[in-house]
């Protein structure tokens, strides 16, 4: 077997990794406005990579996705990646296909959470790295200290003396400026270019080996099915030719690739044939997993399979079987929820989908709320109606002693609130492993806390904080379990029957609570109407109407003095459940009620509830 090594200089695999928010698709926007990657009149969208509407509306990268510029008759394929930690298995997967890294860091923020994550992967890979500090235009910005963090943070994940000696670049991405210093950046990008160049180093593959590919991404085209996106590790393939199609279960068929395609900027573009490094996409493979290696028929050799990290949390999604389903969506039953559900599988590798006891409803398990909530969003968008449950942690079992997630909290608040914040994680098992004083008046701090005393924390450190602070966080491992968790100290206001809700009813129920609910809306017994002052439940009437008498009366006070309703969306939904809630999702409308809506039942099961509770209550 030859053991040659030779570089395709033509070809460079870059990925951009980050933390949420530090400006990866920014930069990616100007790299390709100043390739020439569009005309010059072309009209082009801010955040061009961030192609999904979910993506756009939250202003967050979902999926990795890939581009290709072209610079000194060099092709550079880019992958832009996710920067919130609960779309890790992007990261993971879009680092399978290249040979090097930008880690982009906010010359004001510094490393965060995140980015402890996706430097750790890349360091696993042994992925060389440039590191690129971002938004030195801001006022607050201090490139110089940021450097010092991040090669502090290097050492602290174990990196070698090569690994640490990392070129160094300062960019203002917005404005599509660079340079090696922060004081004196170029009216261009032309030195990330040209550093990408001469610190990522060109594919390496063996001439005399055949062809071989790992899918690491799917895509799906109307007219060809699905697509496979690879990276041709060695060896040549043609658009036509036979290959060797190598799946998880050790099984290898010989198909016939369809179509073959590369990348040019946005665009995938008809190809003949591709070499060693380039990053296809083939159709063909009707059935292909993310993992599968394609290689030559006459000498078929599996790579290694993607690995990823395990699900932390999870959670139940069902048939809606409330008294209102079924007048907003159009797809509704136990078989259509479960065939998509199936269909996500395809090409998310960081989800589980799990049977549970109910025959219409399935455990979905992944790496946090937001990936889960971005799912029963996507749901919702396209006509399911869904009954969804609180989000849980996925303990494990080791050495007979039961383990839960935790996460790495970082927090940013004024002085003014440390107090607060540290009193609120305190209640919740955390604990301060990190405090940091800014010259600014503003205050870091670093917690290590159960991942399910974060389940609802985002909603209360926000009001607590009025609006000022900034949160991120990051898996950290396991460790035994730390005991119950009460993390909602306020109670449900439920309603008691079905009807409409009126203004008469809503008026003196303000007193008890605030109100989810406005006047008018269609209710059902069990349907949670607002959040009760104290911490236990309270069965209302919230249609009750005012008995018509012979005495005239005007109702415009009652309606100035009535306070509007608090509006939660699908993520502040999810959080604020507790175990015996559920949230009921269709198309157009996201309520709260009881996972059983019979008052009677629930009174009977509330009594039981007093002998005791089982691990993994909040």
């Amino acid at each position: 077997m030859s053991t040659r090594s030779v570089t395709r200089d033509d070809r460079r695999n870059v990925a951009i990794i980050a933390h949420v928010d530090h400006g990866k698709t920014t930069l990616v926007d100007a790299m390709l406005h100043q390739s020439g990657a569009f005309q010059a009149h072309q009209a082009i969208a801010d955040r061009v990579m961030d192609s999904g509407d979910l993506e756009r509306e939250k202003g967050i990268t979902i999926l990795a996705k890939n581009t290709a510029v072209v610079r000194d008759d060099v092709t550079i394929n880019i992958v832009d990646t996710p920067g919130h930690a609960d779309f890790g298995g992007e990261v993971e997967r879009a680092l399978a296909m290249v040979d090097g890294a930008l880690l982009l860091v906010d010359a004001a923020e510094g490393p965060l959470p995140q980015t402890r994550f996706v430097l750790r992967k890349a360091l696993d890979l042994e992925l060389p790295l440039v590191l690129v500090v971002n938004k030195v235009d801001r006022q607050d910005a201090r490139a110089a200290d940021v450097v010092d963090e991040v090669f502090d943070l290097l050492i602290d994940l174990g990196a070698d003396d090569d690994s640490i000696d990392i070129p160094v670049l300062y960019t203002n991405a917005k404005a599509g400026h660079a340079g090696l210093t922060p004081d004196h950046l170029e009216p261009d990008l032309d030195p990330v270019f040209d550093t990408i160049l001469s610190a990522i180093p060109a594919p390496e593959h063996d001439p005399d080996h055949p062809f071989q590919a790992l899918v690491t991404m799917l895509d799906a085209s109307p007219y060809l099915g699905r697509l496979a996106l690879a990276r041709v590790q060695h060896g040549t393939v043609t658009r036509g030719q036979p290959i060797a199609w190598m799946r998880a279960d050790g099984s290898v068929e010989t198909v016939k690739l369809a179509e073959l395609y590369l990348t040019e900027a946005l665009d995938r573009v008809r190809a003949d044939q591709a070499g060693p490094g380039d990053l296809i996409a083939v159709a063909g493979l009707d059935d292909v997993m993310i993992g599968d290696t394609l290689a030559d028929p006459k000498d078929a050799r599996a790579l290694p399979r993607l690995t990823v990290d395990e699900p932390s949390l999870g959670m139940t999604i069902g048939v809606n079987k409330s008294p209102l389903a079924g007048r907003e969506g159009s797809k509704l039953t136990a078989r259509l929820i479960e065939n998509r559900l199936r269909s996500e599988l395809v090409g998310n590798v960081s989800l589980r989908v799990l049977p549970t006891e109910e025959p219409d409803a399935w455990e979905v398990q992944g790496r946090g709320e937001l990936q889960l909530a971005v799912l029963v969003e996507t749901l919702r968008r396209e006509g399911f109606e869904l009954t969804v449950g609180k989000p849980q942690v996925v303990l494990r079992e080791i050495d007979g002693v039961t383990h839960e997630p935790f996460e790495l909290l970082t927090v940013d608040v004024p002085e003014e609130h440390v107090g607060t914040v540290t009193q609120l994680l305190g209640t919740r098992n955390g604990r301060m492993v990190d405090m940091q004083h800014g010259s600014d008046g503003w205050v870091r701090i670093g917690f290590h806390v159960p991942a399910r005393g974060l389940i609802g924390f985002r909603t209360e450190f926000m009001t607590q904080t009025r609006g000022t602070g900034i949160l991120n966080h990051v898996a950290d491992g396991y460790e035994p379990w730390t005991g119950d968790l009460r993390t909602r100290p306020n109670g449900s206001l439920v309603a008691d029957r079905i009807g409409s809700s009126t203004t008469y009813a809503l008026l003196p129920l303000q007193d008890r609570g605030e109100m989810f609910v406005a006047p008018g809306e269609e209710l059902y017994e069990g349907m949670i109407i607002g959040e009760h002052t104290r911490g236990e439940d309270l069965d209302v009437n919230a249609s009750r109407e005012k008995k018509a008498t012979n005495v005239r009366s005007s109702t415009a006070e009652e309606l100035v003095r009535l306070a509007p309703p608090r509006e939660l969306s699908l993520e502040q939904a999810l959080e604020w459940i507790r175990d015996d809630e559920a949230v009921e999702v269709t198309p157009k409308h996201v309520r709260l009620r009881k996972v059983v809506l019979d008052q009677t039942t629930r009174a009977r099961a509330a009594k039981r509830a007093k002998w005791g509770g089982a691990p993994g209550a909040a």
